[in-house]
């Protein structure tokens, strides 16, 4: 899988953008604030139909416009074709492959790429929600399939949580819901393949993970990832309780329903008395460690750095393996400016087979020459220069 050509209209800071890339490394410079990271940016919305750095799509299309326009010619298995998204600032968004209309969500199906940026740190340091994301995106660009299993989850979570809310509010009795044993069948029956998904993924990435990292740091510190399960807990809060729990057992698949469903029961009136389900994968997390001790609160900066990368690479590695599409398209966003000049060549050569790679950098010399052979060159949102050696 490898990008074409790219053109952008509206979106952020450019009023209009157009970029050829070329197969291998493609290295963007420029100071900062001057649409560097809008251009990856741009990507990484056609293949998971969020940004990296915003919640919102409207702050996606440029001032005083109504939408933004992201279109790139692609290569897949020898294969060109042209992906579209408009992004509307007051009405739903509009998708096309080969100009023809498709439903946004489909996006990821047709394009992969696995973005690195230093907002990933918080993979590590942050609280499970981020980490939740990244699986969930993962999971999509696996099997796109699962872009409506999670959708229709969040639409039967929000449909509970509302009549969670309105039995708190008129007290009504936990024995007189039989509503909610109804959104309880669909929630399990979401749930249950969504977690065993993760868990199946969670396999996948681990020995991915641990040799990107070793490979990252030049280091066996036994990087380890595991699920850590809201069924199997007490209906506590997952964001104070993951790390002290530490990694659970695997749970087989046949198990995972009987279990949420038991889980569901136990927690009612602890739902009942607070308005929202507290158990779920939407309260799940990934636990990740470094010799055996959680990696949140005893990784150093570097440590945390390393592992937030091999998270990534392990990623592409999956992508790469699994994906009909072939290799994703690696982006490393503003990543070698955090990294000695060691760690730089290591990651460079983790990357150098990859069909397509894209950098950002604010300082040319940051990135190793042999990631800069097509180098393009940007100011104030306008592309300046391209040149190929």
């Amino acid at each position: 899988m490898r990008v074409l050509h790219l053109s952008l209209t509206d979106f952020r800071n450019y009023r209009s953008a157009e970029v050829s890339l070329a197969r291998g490394p493609n290295l963007f410079v420029g100071r900062n604030g001057q649409g560097k990271t809008n251009l990856v940016e741009s990507l990484g919305y056609l293949a998971t139909l969020g940004s990296h750095r915003v919640s919102s799509d409207a702050a996606l299309i440029r001032q005083g416009q109504d939408s933004a326009i992201v279109r790139a010619r692609l290569e897949s298995n020898d294969r060109e074709l042209l992906a579209e998204v408009q992004i509307n600032r007051s009405s739903p968004n509009r998708a096309q492959i080969n100009r023809g209309a498709i439903k946004p969500r489909e996006l990821p199906r047709y394009f992969s790429s696995v973005l690195f940026a230093p907002e990933d740190l918080s993979l590590v340091r942050g609280e499970p929600g981020g980490r939740r994301r990244f699986l969930d995106e993962l999971l999509v660009a696996r099997n796109p399939r699962l872009a409506g299993v999670l959708s229709d989850y969040d639409r039967v979570l929000r449909q509970r949580n509302t009549l969670l809310k309105s039995a708190r509010a008129s007290r009504v009795p936990a024995d007189k819901l039989s509503t909610l044993d109804i959104w309880d069948d669909r929630l399990v029956a979401l749930g249950s393949e969504i977690i065993s998904s993760r868990d199946i993924l969670v396999e996948a990435l681990r020995p991915r993970v641990r040799d990107s990292y070793a490979a990252v740091a030049g280091d066996d510190h036994a990087a380890e990832l595991a699920t850590v399960l809201s069924i199997r807990g007490s209906g506590a809060d997952i964001d104070d309780a993951s790390d002290e729990q530490g990694a659970q057992e695997p749970t087989a698949s046949a198990d995972i329903a009987p279990l949420f469903r038991e889980a569901l029961a136990r927690v009612r009136p602890k739902e009942l008395e607070r308005g929202i389900t507290l158990v779920g994968p939407h309260r799940d997390d990934l636990f990740l460690s470094l010799n055996g001790l959680p990696a949140r609160g005893y990784a150093s900066h570097g440590e945390s750095w390393s592992f937030a990368l091999a998270l990534k690479l392990g990623s592409a590695a999956v992508l790469r393996t699994d994906s009909s599409t072939g290799d994703p398209v690696i982006v490393l966003d503003d990543v070698f400016a955090e990294l000695d000049r060691t760690r730089r060549e290591r990651l460079a050569d983790a990357v150098a087979d990859y069909e397509q790679v894209l950098i950002t950098a604010a300082v040319e010399e940051d990135v190793p020459e042999r990631l800069a052979a097509h180098t393009v060159r940007i100011s104030q949102g306008t592309i300046v220069e391209g040149e190929s050696e």
